[in-house]
């Protein structure tokens, strides 16, 4: 059998020969690919060129109509709030001048009363000294037959507290200038305090963060921590790190993933120890707390629980503390709603104090 003898000479030959045939083939290809590539590019000019002529006019038209419409209603709406802001200021410093005027009015009737009660306490004095200057034993005797104390001859009482000479400060109350100020100093948390835990208040039960802004609620008591007299030694319960004695002062809480929380103030004087009332916030003299337990929303102090109505439970929770007007108030910053005012005369330094009964609330600072 005759068989082909392949030396590296032929396979160059061979190699070039099919280099020649392949290159116009190859070349063929390639400018049709390239073709292809221009049309294309050339399709895609074309509609971007109709795009920026026909699309982007309209829509910088459009744009143009839309931004005028939003300032418009910008103007509009913020004009209606600053005229209905106006309104209410005008109502409420007419409520105020004339609250001022019948305190006014009152005092001076009382001046006038007290006045002539003076004289006739004054005439009735004279009368009596007279009778002990110028009259004899027996004629005195006989003289003091007929004579009445002066209160009874007169009808005249001591001065009695009343509520009628003091100012009213209720008058200066309106929901609508409750709720913007409260929208005013929660809605930017540039305005909010940095409160923290003070973590030897914190309950065995609770997990506080390295950041002391978080607590965690652990059904077991926690590894054995230093028991000492600030502690809350059975309720899950911690105060901040610092108080407040006068001012306005504001904190917001995230409790979005708690179903049983309590957030508000207390007294440095709360109790730590004990599963009694008087170491549970809102149960004693010492808190106020607004307060969730799964679907029921309430305020509580001293042992009187006020059920409160919430459409929806509250992501988070702003408290207003003014002390200056004797002020407590929980927001919702979501909704822009006020969910409840206490008003209280608070007898000290008043704390931050929290609890938590399921998952993790927050400080958000």
């Amino acid at each position: 059998m005759w068989g082909w003898i392949v030396t590296p000479g032929v396979l160059v030959w061979v190699a070039r020969l099919m280099e020649k045939a392949m290159i116009p083939w190859m070349s063929s290809v390639l400018q049709n690919k390239i073709v292809d590539q221009c049309e294309r590019l050339q399709l895609q000019s074309a509609t971007i060129t109709k795009y920026v002529a026909d699309v982007l006019p309209g829509k910088n038209q459009r744009a143009v109509s839309m931004a005028s419409a939003a300032r418009e209603l910008v103007i509009q709406r913020l004009g209606l709030v600053r005229s209905l802001c106006e309104s209410e200021e005008q109502r409420l410093l007419e409520q105020v001048h004339g609250e001022e005027e019948r305190a006014h009015q009152s005092i001076l009737t009382q001046r006038v009363h007290w006045a002539e009660a003076l004289q006739k306490l004054d005439a009735i004095r004279g009368s009596l000294v007279d009778m002990l200057t110028h009259l004899d034993d027996l004629q005195l005797i006989v003289s003091q037959v007929g004579v009445r104390t002066p209160q009874e001859a007169e009808g005249i009482l001591d001065p009695k507290e009343s509520e009628k000479l003091n100012f009213n400060e209720k008058c200066t109350r309106s929901p609508l200038l409750t709720q913007l100020w409260a929208t005013a100093i929660l809605g930017s948390l540039s305005g909010t305090e940095d409160v923290r835990m003070d973590e030897r208040t914190v309950s065995p039960f609770l997990q506080l963060s390295d950041d002391r802004r978080t607590l965690t609620f652990s059904a077991k008591k926690l590894k054995a921590c230093a028991d000492g007299p600030e502690r809350f030694d059975h309720w899950p319960n911690a105060l901040a790190d610092m108080s407040f004695q006068a001012g306005l002062h504001a904190w917001m809480v995230n409790v979005q993933n708690s179903c049983a929380y309590k957030v508000g103030v207390a007294l440095g004087q709360l109790p730590r120890k004990g599963s009694g009332s008087d170491s549970r916030l809102g149960c004693n003299a010492f808190s106020w707390v607004f307060s969730r337990y799964g679907q029921e929303f309430r305020f509580s102090h001293d042992g009187q629980h006020e059920p409160l109505a919430l459409l929806r439970c509250p992501a988070q929770l702003g408290v207003l503390l003014d002390l200056q007007a004797q002020e407590l108030l929980f927001y919702e910053p979501a909704s822009g709603t006020v969910l409840h005012i206490h008003h209280a005369s608070f007898p000290g330094p008043l704390f931050p104090v929290f609890a938590v009964a399921d998952q993790t609330i927050s400080i958000i600072h």
